[in-house]
């Protein structure tokens, strides 16, 4: 496969200020206006633009700016330098953008065009990120990793099943690499850490699901995210820098990208059976009482973990139900969850 790596921002303009500010320490606007080679009324109003990003400059009279906490921001290039070879054979185009409406609608829109296989973009900030059943994905800029993958595969939408659930034990086994502890796996495809949110999935099909189809992989994981930024967030979350401090988001990206597009190359011949035991281990709610919501229907019941093709096990009065994605919700019947 063919190799591009594509560092596209709509603010590019904005991306050498950030580039400077990135290490947290005090600029004076003189030796910004001269590391940039513009004015200093220039520089200011730069700094101004960063509070649309929702960036707090922080101003010192006599000593100059500086982005408290400083930022990591995502490099294509860092990225790939991080990867395998195998890793990176996989990789179409690798497109790092500053802020969009939402790297899924991108992704999607370029599958529908027939360009986006293997196309993998992230962003440090979404302004229209989607999660499950219409949520609103909260990404604070740079504050966590949102990334959508382009794929295609011939056979039809059948040979999908259960790729939320494979997914989710990928980004597991990516963080894994980085000694992050207590993750675990909501059905249908949430990734939790110490019974909070840490990352969500969101899938979205094109093509012709009959045969030759595409599917978008949306990935969105909270890095660490700035207080007060998840405000907005409505279900308990966690962020990786409270559990597992200090790992650097270029390198959690390729490790995330590396699993990814593992999985994405080989799911048409290995299917989920590959990935059902390693999620059952992971299962956030194995064995216990649990709700499934479906519209105004409700049912509950002890969780038994997932069948060949994904679907949730709950056992209601003796017997084994069969549930599905889509509309489905899951929600623990014990207090706290």
């Amino acid at each position: 496969m063919s190799q591009k790596v594509v560092t596209s921002n709509p603010m590019a303009s904005l991306r050498p200020l950030l580039e400077l500010l990135a290490d947290g320490q005090q600029h004076s606007g003189e030796s910004l206006g001269a590391a940039l080679g513009i004015s200093r009324a220039a520089v200011w109003k730069q700094l101004q633009k960063l509070e649309q990003l929702g960036l707090s400059v922080e101003s010192e009279k006599g000593r100059g700016y500086r982005l408290p906490g400083g930022l990591d921001l995502l490099a294509a290039d860092q990225i790939r330098a991080f990867m395998s070879r195998s890793g990176q054979a996989l990789l179409g185009t690798l497109q790092v953008l500053d802020q969009v409406d939402s790297t899924n609608a991108r992704v999607l829109a370029q599958m529908d065009a027939g360009e986006g296989h293997g196309l993998v973009m992230l962003a440090e900030q979404q302004t229209a990120g989607r999660g499950r059943r219409g949520r609103q994905w909260v990404s604070p800029f740079a504050g966590g990793i949102t990334l959508s993958i382009g794929w295609e595969f011939q056979g039809g939408v059948q040979i999908l099943e259960g790729l939320s659930l494979a997914v989710g034990v990928a980004l597991a086994r990516a963080l894994e690499r980085f000694g992050v502890p207590d993750v675990r796996l909501k059905w249908p495809n949430d990734v939790w850490c110490r019974g909070r949110k840490l990352a969500g999935v969101l899938l979205e099909l094109s093509g012709d699901l009959t045969d030759r189809c595409g599917v978008v992989v949306g990935v969105g994981l909270n890095v660490g995210l700035a207080e007060g930024a998840g405000r907005d967030i409505d279900q308990p979350w966690i962020d990786l820098e409270s559990v597992r401090p200090g790992v650097a988001r270029n390198h959690l990206a390729a490790a995330m990208l590396e699993e990814l597009l593992t999985l994405l190359s080989t799911y048409p011949n290995a299917g989920f059976a590959a990935y059902r035991d390693a999620w059952k281990g992971l299962d956030q709610f194995a064995g216990r009482q649990v709700t499934v919501h479906s519209g105004p229907r409700q049912w509950v019941g002890a969780s038994r973990g997932v069948d060949e093709s994904g679907a949730l096990l709950l056992e209601i009065d003796g017997e084994l139900q069969r549930f599905h994605g889509g509309e489905v919700s899951l929600r623990s019947g014990e207090a706290g969850e």
